[in-house]
Parts: C-alpha cells; structure tokens; sequence
C-alpha cells in the first residue's frame, strides 16, 4: 500500500517532504495502541518555505486549501517516520482537526481544510475518509495559513 501512495503522489506531481522536526518541546507523533496520533503540522511550501497569512485578507480560500494541502502531505510524511518508513501500515485517517488564520469575517474555514481532506481521499480512497473540525484562529505559530493535526489508524 506504500507504494500506491507514492504512486498516488507521483501523479498529482507530488511527493512526500521530510517529516518536519518539532519547533517546541513536543514530540511530532504518538503512538498508542492502533492508533497514531500527529501533532500540528503547519503550512510549508515543497522549498520548505512558510506559507503564512490570513486567508481572506493576504489569501484566497484556494490559497488556503493548498496549504491545508501540503499539511496533509506533512501529516504523511510524519506517519511515514513513526511508522518506519511503511505507510503501508497506515490502515485509515480517523480525524482531521485543521486551524485556519482566518480574517476577522472569514467564513469559510472547511473550504479551506478541504484541500487536507481531498488530498487524503484521492490517495487512500475510503481509508482516507475521516471526521474533522475545521477551527479559525486568529493568528497561528509564525504567521502560518494552516495548521492541522491528525489521529490516524495503524497497523
């Protein structure tokens, strides 16, 4: 199944970055028993370059969405690390909770988080199906568009 992810990733002209080292005093995942669960991955571009602003002032939603995008695509790679480099073991996404720096009138916060879940969709089919919150925020750690973190389910 780790395979039909990179290869999922290879045709949308993707791939899975470094899992991104912590920027605090936590740790970026834990497992316990079947489940895994991702600390906040925050919006970084394939240069690894920040994605920051408030959507609906400096970004558009679609600007947005492909930063909930490359969060996903963080959430990955961190599953991909603590899983030892088999996402072959990744068996569902359980839950998204995704954090928008929203302008003060912003309203659109699960069109935003959409481009983290439409992304786990089309590379895991069904097992990408998943609940979610998608939260504004008034302001996220340096300045990011998005953040998400994640509960996923292991084998």
């Amino acid at each position: 199944m780790s395979h039909d992810i990179d290869a999922a990733l290879a045709e949308r002209g993707l791939s899975l970055p470094d899992a991104p080292a912590p920027a605090a005093n936590y740790v970026p995942a834990v497992r316990t028993g079947d489940h895994l669960h991702v600390s906040g991955q925050i919006s970084q571009g394939a240069d690894g370059a920040l994605i920051t602003g408030k959507v609906g002032a400096d970004l558009s939603v679609e600007d947005g969405a492909r930063a909930a995008e490359r969060c996903a695509l963080a959430i990955l790679a961190q599953a991909r690390k603590a899983l030892d480099g088999d996402l072959g073991r990744l068996r569902r996404v359980v839950k998204l909770v995704g954090f928008v720096n929203s302008a003060p009138d912003f309203e659109d916060q699960p069109k935003v988080i959409n481009g983290a879940s439409d992304l786990l969709v089309a590379l895991l089919g069904e097992r990408g199906r998943h609940a979610r919150s998608a939260v504004s925020a008034g302001a996220l750690p340096f300045g990011v568009a998005v953040e998400i973190e994640a509960v996923l389910e292991v084998g």
